[in-house]
């Protein structure tokens, strides 16, 4: 019998109702201490579990009864350490080169490329690993872990503060230490005495005061980072110190930046002393309170919703937390909704190949995340022929269609209040201002001559 866990949020007005709902649906279990999912752009799915184990789901839902990769008898295991990250090169087709983030059994980092068994597709070759870098880890926790390909072809990797607590040695402020970092290699491009080289547009290429590997500092245990190829973003959920669960949203092509910690623990001062201004570090898209009574305590970052199945959902980050249960969003205007808190110690959020989500809990189970407005027939023809641009936008937006005339435009905002609306228009194009409308986001409703519609996101700047 299916697990479904039910939580709604409802946004409505008198004449018009958008609802906000999320489940989690179960979808397999029995993983030992699972921490990641991950595709190879295929409808296989990856199962990544902390004593170093790679299983693989095969896409009828059974799940290989040997592992993708097994390399159990080479890593530390418990606490924060073991099997932490897996990301698929961008051409693991045609290349079968995938890489791992493990702790190795002195405690000390290691990133790693394996390659896929050129016989068996379901098989890694465990003799097959290249060490691309390691560092040493001072204390236990704060490993990090997480690894993705960006939309540049790059590898970046998430390093934590070194552990215990404070940050003691400050070492994410320290950019000649790859602690509290997020890395950033040409895996493709080898140079010098390594197994990678440097992007030569790494911030601190040629400066003595930086390591040519960082692209990000001032972070302290990134757990989780993934990127958003619509919006070329990345995002970042940083675990706080004891009081503050910190999101960080910023562009991919953005290098050099000072996420702020030990100096801030999120937007609050932590440790200023001898920090730089203030103006200088860049602060959360969000965050919320892990202090005590909360019930929170860990944040595990996730991922833009970018399937096709809910609109509700669309373009929406999902967040949750370790000990509450919570699952929440954040939209791009960085408002933040909160739908409850569910029962599992979430630890990873992964995507299919169509970009459907799912949530890992560390106890097991892998449940799929759903919305509550299934996509329709008619809202895809419309939107294949919709166009709203510019979006985002701060004076005009243009809506044009294809091989039809335009009859409603409505907007609404995030409460579902009406804020604009146009009848009669008869026409395939409509130029609309937006200049009195405040910052954030709004929905888009549509109708057609042939009385097709479609909601489309608006974010306005």
């Amino acid at each position: 019998m299916k697990k479904l866990l039910l939580f709604s949020l409802i946004l409505s007005s008198s004449f018009f109702s958008f609802a906000q709902n999320v489940e989690i649906e179960f979808f397999k279990g029995n993983f030992s201490d699972p921490l990641s999912l991950q595709h190879a752009n295929d409808d296989r799915l990856f199962v990544v579990e902390q004593g170093g184990r790679i299983k693989i789901i095969q896409p009828n839902g059974t799940v290989n009864s040997t592992p993708f990769l097994d390399i159990s008898g080479q890593i530390s295991n418990g606490g924060e350490q073991g099997l932490l990250g897996l990301a698929f090169h961008p051409d693991y087709v045609n290349n079968g080169y995938f890489y791992v983030n493990y702790t190795l059994a002195n405690g000390n980092t290691q990133v790693s490329r394996f390659s896929v068994d050129p016989n068996n597709a379901d098989i890694a070759n465990p003799n097959s690993e290249i060490r691309i870098i390691g560092y040493t880890q001072p204390f236990s926790n704060h490993n990090g872990g997480c690894i993705a390909f960006g939309p540049d072809g790059y590898l970046y990797i998430a390093s934590g503060d070194g552990g215990s607590g404070g940050d003691p040695g400050n070492r994410a402020q320290n950019t000649l230490l790859l602690l509290g970092k997020l890395l950033r290699l040409d895996v493709d491009n080898p140079s010098g005495n390594n197994n990678y080289g440097i992007p030569p547009d790494n911030p601190f290429v040629g400066n003595p005061d930086g390591l040519d590997e960082i692209w990000a500092y001032g972070l302290r245990n990134p757990w989780r980072f993934s990127f958003d190829f619509t919006e070329n973003n990345i995002w970042i959920g940083d675990v706080g110190q004891g009081e503050v669960e910190e999101i960080n949203r910023e562009p991919a092509t953005e290098g050099g930046i000072n996420y702020g910690w030990r100096c801030y623990e999120g937007s609050m001062p932590y440790n200023t002393t001898d920090c730089p201004p203030a103006n200088e570090l860049t602060f959360p898209i969000a965050e919320y309170s892990s202090g005590s009574g909360s019930g929170n305590c860990s944040v595990t970052g996730g991922h833009v919703y970018r399937g096709s199945v809910y609109t509700d959902i669309a373009g929406l980050y999902f967040f949750a937390d370790y000990c509450s249960g919570l699952i929440g969003t954040v939209d791009a205007a960085g408002n933040m909704v909160e739908y409850g808190n569910f029962s599992g110690n979430w630890v990873s959020f992964g995507e299919d190949v169509n970009k459907e989500l799912y949530i890992v809990d560390i106890g097991g189970d892998i449940y799929k995340i759903k919305g509550g407005e299934i996509a329709s027939i008619e809202d895809f023809s419309l939107k294949n022929v919709l166009s709203v641009l510019p979006n985002p936008a701060s004076k005009d937006v243009i809506f044009s269609l294809k091989n039809d005339m335009l009859q409603t435009i409505q907007l609404f905002d995030v409460r579902g209040s009406l804020v604009y609306s146009e009848e009669n228009i008869s026409s395939s194009e409509k130029t609309i201002s937006i200049e009195n409308l405040n910052t954030g986001i709004y929905f888009a409703k549509v109708i057609s001559d042939k009385g097709q519609s479609a909601v489309k996101k608006l974010i306005v700047q």
